[in-house]
């Protein structure tokens, strides 16, 4: 029998490493001072079923998701697709510093996992984690989340209690209070239409008035956003 080249067998080896069920314990812990996330979707899915690609259009329903924290369309879309997932761990909103668990048990070829969450508040920003591959090798592995942009609304930063429809622009809540009124809107257009790492909120420090609803030193944040703690058993 001829003997494969090195090359394609240690891709033959990968492929078999990595095509087999795995049993998950999952843990979410919101970093930021003032944001919270509104409910968690994760997923285990194959490379063909990515909830969100940075550098590309936002689907409809991410959208859905990153402008008004409604998972249901990405449920459905997992769902077709015959991905794994874990729908709103924390049963609800999962406030800064706080933390939410999960177990997730993967089908075989499901073997990598994504995650997504609205932040509040922002216009249309999300924590995701984007096609991380499931290690093979039982241990606890650790990363950090940045916050994208879906690049679907203009970062207005102006607080619009009920909205969060998709094309509706505003933020639909400021959760965690210290929010302003009256803001005249930090900008009426979206430059970058693609998802994008968030350039932040800026924020201001008039309540009652100026260009931000949002307070500049409760809402303002850096990447990373958020620590995800993975035990492969």
């Amino acid at each position: 029998m001829k003997a494969l080249p090195l090359t394609l067998f240690a891709a033959c080896a990968v492929t078999s490493l990595t095509s087999q069920a795995a049993e998950l314990d999952i843990k979410l812990t919101n970093l930021t001072q003032g944001l919270h996330f509104t409910p968690i979707l994760i997923t285990a899915h194959t490379n063909y079923s990515q909830m969100f690609n940075v550098a590309t259009p936002a689907s409809m329903a991410l959208q859905a998701m990153a402008e008004g924290g409604n998972i249901e369309p990405l449920m459905n879309e997992a769902a077709a697709a015959n991905n794994d997932m874990v729908a709103n761990p924390a049963e609800g909103l999962l406030a800064p510093t706080s933390s939410t668990m999960a177990s997730l048990t993967t089908s075989e070829g499901n073997n990598y996992l994504s995650l997504t969450a609205m932040l509040l508040p922002t216009n249309d920003g999300f924590v995701g984690l984007d096609s991380w591959m499931i290690p093979s090798e039982a241990g606890t592995y650790t990363l950090y989340l940045n916050a994208y942009d879906a690049g679907t609304e203009a970062n207005d930063e102006r607080v619009v209690d009920g909205s969060g429809a998709i094309g509706m622009p505003g933020i639909p809540a400021a959760p965690g209070g210290n929010a302003g009124m009256n803001a005249s809107g930090v900008t009426s257009s979206e430059s970058n239409m693609m998802v994008h790492i968030h350039p932040g909120n800026l924020g201001d420090d008039d309540p009652e008035g100026g260009m931000s609803d949002l307070n500049n030193t409760v809402h303002r944040w850096l990447n990373p956003v958020a620590m995800l703690t993975i035990t492969v058993k």
